[in-house]
């Protein structure tokens, strides 16, 4: 296979949580493949520091401060990228949060719908409002679904999350199949145990690092740079013929 395959000169790509950790990585993987990236989050000023790493690299960049589990930011960020750039070509759904862990009997209904809010309502209206864009430009594009190993499988002390990324492989799946005749081509990322801020209270745990570590076949977790391959996998090319699929990149947590 040729390398320009993986080629993504001339793209626009949209990533939420795009402000550090898997997003960061992704966004700045994205440009050093040719993309001009839009990145986006509720913070501003850590977005500002990524989207000028991204102009180092030659490329054009956005940042946007929004809060992906309201409509009106989702509406603004997309309205956004189309007056800067043009075109949506890639969406990067990657934003998520899980503010407490332990046993869902003792999880506030206010947890469960933050959760929620932005693992999964706000991926389903970040896909429809790109979507539109993708369809009205009638050159089809690519969305891809940061969903989590946890899907699959129930880990203690985080049942929200594992619900939220269960509904994102589905959404994934149920967006495939409606939106592939517009060339849409919709896929998900489950990745294991990645060292980021949002799992600190995990990786930081000796006695977690240990239960978790014992049973990967690697023996490690991953650092955020490790995902950056499959999404641009998924966002070029490469993976023409690839659509409403879950890649795993879990250090092989599920073999």
């Amino acid at each position: 296979m040729r390398a320009d395959r993986f080629d993504l000169s001339d793209k626009v790509a949209v990533v939420t949580g795009g402000s550090r950790g898997i997003g960061r990585a992704i966004a700045l993987g994205f440009a050093d493949h040719g993309a001009d990236v839009v990145v986006a989050s509720r913070k501003l000023p850590d977005l500002e520091k990524v989207a000028q790493e991204i102009r180092e690299r030659g490329r054009r960049s956005l940042a946007i401060a929004a809060h992906v589990g309201k409509k009106e930011d989702i509406e603004n960020l997309i309205a956004q990228t189309v007056k800067e750039f043009g075109q949506i070509d890639i969406l990067v759904n990657n934003a998520a949060t899980n503010p407490v862990f332990g046993p869902l009997a003792d999880l506030s209904e206010e947890a469960w719908d933050k959760v929620m809010e932005l693992g999964l309502r706000g991926y389903f209206l970040c896909s429809k409002a790109a979507a539109k864009v993708m369809i009205e430009g009638g050159k089809g594009g690519n969305i891809i679904n940061m969903a989590s190993d946890g899907a699959f499988r129930a880990s203690p002390g985080m049942g929200a999350y594992c619900v939220s990324k269960a509904g994102v492989v589905m959404l994934t799946k149920v967006l495939a199949v409606e939106l592939g005749q517009y060339n849409i081509r919709v896929n998900a990322i489950a990745p294991g145990l990645v060292k980021t801020r949002m799992s600190t209270v995990l990786w930081s745990s000796p006695e977690i690092m240990d239960t978790v570590t014992r049973t990967l076949p690697m023996k490690r977790i991953a650092e955020p740079d490790e995902i950056v391959g499959a999404a641009i996998l998924l966002a070029s090319g490469a993976s023409g013929y690839v659509i409403g699929t879950t890649i795993s990149v879990d250090g092989g947590s599920m073999a």
